[in-house]
Parts: C-alpha cells; structure tokens; sequence
C-alpha cells in the first residue's frame, strides 16, 4: 500500500507561524520531483512544538495539495490515545491516505499496553495505521511478538522502524503473515533494510533530494541492488551531514540553500553550528543540487 520514498516533510516557518505559502510550494517540489509519498508533521515536521490547530491545518493543506496523486501519511502519534484518535479523525476528515503513530514516549507502556493503545486507535478509524517504532526517541521497543500481534488489527497495515537493528524486518516477516510495508526510518540504513525485505523509507534526506531518493528505491523495487548501492554511495555524505546536529535543523538548513523555505526551526531545536553548514553545504555540491 505504502512503499517507495516517503518524504517526512518539514513545516516551514514565518517567525511564530506556519508559512502556509512555502508548504504548498514544498509539495509541489515532491510531486514534480518523483517522491511517492509524503508525511507531514511528523517528528521532522515538528510535531512536538506545534498547537492542536497548526498541526491539523498542515494536514489540511498537504492533502489538498496533494490532491490524491501520491499518498499522504499524516503524523498522528501521540502518548495520549485519545489524542492520537483525534489527530487520526481529522487526517480521514481532510483526505488523508494513512496515519502515522509513535507512542509510549515518556509513559512506557509495556508489550500489552502497546497493543491496546493500537487496538482502541483501530477501533475508532477506517484508515490504515503505520506504526512508528523508534527505541532511541520513544525509549520503548515494539518487539517483533507486538509487532506481529499489531499486524493481526485491521486497519494496522505497516511500520516505520527507526530500531537501527536491520534484522529487525526479517524477524518481523517470519511471524506476519499478511501484507505489510516495512519502511526504513533511518536514510543511512535504508538500503540495507530494504536488502532484508523493506519495502520503503520514510525519509529525512528526501527533503532536499527527492528525485536521488526516490530512484534509489525505485532500483530497490526492481531488484537492482548495484544501482541502489550507487545511488545510495552518493548519498551518503548529505545523510550523514543533515543529522551532525539535532534533527530538523540541518535539513531545513539545506531546504533554505534551495530557496524552498526559511532555515527557521522551533526551540528547543536551533540552527546547525558553521561546521555542519559545512558540511551540509559540501554534500549538497558533490550532489549537484546548488
């Protein structure tokens, strides 16, 4: 259902409000450059700084943009279930194609409060359900029994992992018997992941070099493993340079050297130090993109 580069987009910012303008323009960007999917308001989004209203309103207009030509994963998580069912029932009011969910941040559930947290979110939504497993932010990890578990829930019809254990999705693939996306969370893995059975990647780099990242999983989908590997070679220096300091700092710096939008983050994520300007600068040179 979801597979391919799936951009997790930034939120461009005016000062203290969303500038509504260079989001449409960012889609835009993605549509005419060959992404094939796109997550706004998600971690890279800026989730966590955003009002209740600034966050639906970017759900909105994303999927207005889009208008159906390639689908939109809204950011939907929360520790709060119903927080998370409500963020979940607006993307379905406004057209989005999926949701995207983290929880246990802070709170901690255990493997049972997990899957309950998912089976009430399955209960109250018709649209299909990525699950965001993310030990390294979210502290807790969705264990492959969970996972498989997950998987049996209707709407749940996939997950992003960010556990940087890329055994991870054939462990998962031997106890899930249905058809399932398995998408990388980490660009400098993605490759590799999908070598294992991944399916996709949702995508940090993808901001700044959408047409590279989405052809190098296009070879992934056509099984050319040596042109992925060539493509993913290239990209490796702006994988690494775009996460030398917290994300999203160093991929709205690089969306600024394109002219897509402000570098502006919220607090507590600030601007990147010279040395990762740098570097982000270099990369994006030896790609050809200024």
């Amino acid at each position: 259902m979801f597979n391919g580069s799936i951009v997790a987009l930034v939120t461009p910012f005016s000062g203290d409000t969303i500038d509504e303008s260079a989001l449409r323009g960012l889609v835009r960007y993605h549509l005419e450059n060959g992404t094939h999917g796109i997550v706004p308001v998600g971690t890279t989004g800026e989730s966590p700084t955003l009002t209740h209203d600034e966050h639906n309103r970017v759900v909105d207009i994303v999927a207005t943009e889009v208008a159906g030509q390639v689908p939109v994963i809204a950011g939907a998580g929360s520790n709060n279930p119903a927080e998370a069912i409500a963020f979940t029932n607006h993307a379905a009011k406004v057209g989005a194609d999926g949701t995207l969910h983290v929880m246990g941040y802070y709170n901690r559930p255990n493997q049972e409060g997990i899957y309950r947290h998912f089976k009430a979110l399955n209960a109250a939504t018709h649209l299909p359900v990525i699950v965001y497993n993310i030990p390294p932010r979210a502290v807790i990890d969705i264990q492959p029994e969970t996972m498989a578990r997950l998987a049996t829930l209707d709407h749940v019809v996939g997950v992003k992992d960010g556990t940087c254990d890329l055994s991870r999705p054939l462990a998962e693939r031997q106890l899930i018997d249905k058809s399932f996306c398995f998408l990388s969370g980490e660009d400098a893995t993605s490759l590799a992941y999908n070598a294992n059975g991944g399916t996709g990647s949702i995508s940090v780099t993808a901001n700044i070099a959408p047409t590279l990242c989405a052809e190098m999983q296009t070879a992934c989908q056509e099984n050319d493993f040596a042109r992925a590997l060539a493509i993913q070679q290239r990209l490796m220096p702006l994988h690494t340079a775009l996460f030398l300091d917290p994300s999203p700092g160093g991929a709205k710096y690089a969306c600024a050297l394109l002219g897509l939008c402000a570098p502006e983050c919220r607090l507590p994520i600030v601007e990147p130090t010279d040395d990762t300007k740098r570097a982000i600068k270099d990369a994006m040179r030896g790609l050809g993109l200024i």
